[in-house]
């Protein structure tokens, strides 16, 4: 029997909602590589369901800022170098540092996935020295990278132009299953899932909420300001109106996905990041075949409008939101068009179809 050949694959998050990731290692599974994905653990941190593929958490000394990110590499570093990889798949630039050192000093081939525009996230906009201690990285490196993926347009085209690299558009687009649609309830259900950050919307969101009647809002997810929006529901008397529901493994996060009315995606134009923003959150809402409302950002606006999956968002202003979206929600002739269209769209855009160019990279024919 021949060995397989191993991959690694690096993420600085818990494993337990990372779709991306997922998905990455299930395709090399199919290249029939051994394949270990490795994160870390939070004290938080939600058990891992079983894979076929092998997972590894560290157990860190730091969980934020730059003595993290040290820890972490350190140790991914460190691992690598003892672990008898061909493959390593860095997500994002925080995992670049110890996976490119380790693949040069093993020769081993190296893939970088951006999941986001790094440099431009709305956390590192306001701090420019660590902004600019990332970008030292990302200019340093990139050009010496040959296997580079991303999520969307925009950022391929900042890449290639600034470090002259090929850059594949692999798109964070869900896996294109047959699955019996759960029967809904009869409450209209307003979803945004992912992180609770800042900058997503999700303050307007919950002001919003005021103004509309005969709907709820369930907010999937955690993150830095979910303490922040807790007491915003809390003093605008909203508990009856909102639910946060919390983190959800992306296993179960379907289930709760089909039942919603309208998905939202709402992030705010702050930093370019953002401005590029393919969330895979809207592929998940194209996938359960839901209509959305999302922000006025180009890749967004663009691919809404192009698929006739639902409208963008005429204001940010919580009141002209909340009229936008009690006009979709007694619209139900409009729904249905939406959700047809979101049903036609999920077959051109799946990650059967995506996971292709990832093989054509990796010189995989079929």
């Amino acid at each position: 029997m021949t060995n397989r050949p191993k991959a690694i694959v690096a993420v600085t998050n818990d494993l337990t909602t990372d779709q991306r990731a997922h998905k990455i290692c299930t395709t090399l599974l199919s290249l029939n590589y051994n394949v270990v994905l490795v994160g870390r653990l939070k004290k938080d941190s939600l058990p891992l369901q079983t894979q076929a593929y092998a997972t590894k958490r560290f157990k860190l000394w730091f969980n934020k800022g730059a003595f993290f990110y040290a820890n972490y590499n350190i140790r991914l570093f460190f691992f690598l170098l003892f672990s008898k990889q061909s493959l390593i798949w860095s997500n994002d630039l925080d995992t670049l540092p110890a996976c490119f050192l380790a693949s040069k000093m093993k020769s081993n081939t190296l893939v970088f996935d951006s999941h986001e525009y790094f440099t431009e996230v709305p956390e590192l906009i306001p701090r420019p020295k660590i902004q600019a201690f990332w970008k030292k990285i990302e200019h340093f490196i990139l050009p010496q990278l040959t296997k580079v993926i991303t999520v969307c347009n925009g950022i391929a085209e900042i890449y290639r132009k600034e470090y002259n690299i090929d850059v594949k558009v692999v798109r964070n687009v869900p896996f294109l299953k047959a699955s019996s649609p759960l029967s809904k309830k009869s409450e209209k259900i307003i979803l945004y899932q992912g992180a609770i950050n800042v900058n997503r919307g999700i303050e307007t969101m919950v002001k919003a909420m005021q103004y509309i009647d005969g709907a709820t809002l369930q907010l999937i997810g955690k993150g830095d300001i979910s303490a922040s929006i807790q007491e915003l529901i809390e003093q605008l008397d909203l508990k009856d109106k909102i639910i946060m529901l919390g983190e959800i493994p992306y296993q179960e996060l379907k289930n709760y996905t089909q039942q919603a009315t309208i998905g939202l995606s709402l992030e705010e134009n702050v930093g370019l990041n953002y401005q590029l923003a393919l969330p895979n959150k809207l592929f998940d809402y194209i996938h359960a075949e839901i209509p959305v409302l999302v922000a006025d950002l180009p890749e967004m606006n663009a691919l809404v409008k192009q698929y006739q999956l639902g409208e963008v968002a005429q204001s940010t202003d919580p009141k002209v939101l909340a009229n936008q979206l009690n006009e979709m929600l007694k619209n139900e002739p409009q729904l249905n068009s939406w959700k047809a269209n979101a049903a036609k769209a999920k077959q051109e855009l799946n990650w059967e179809k995506e996971s292709e160019i990832i093989k054509e990279m990796l010189n995989f024919k079929f």
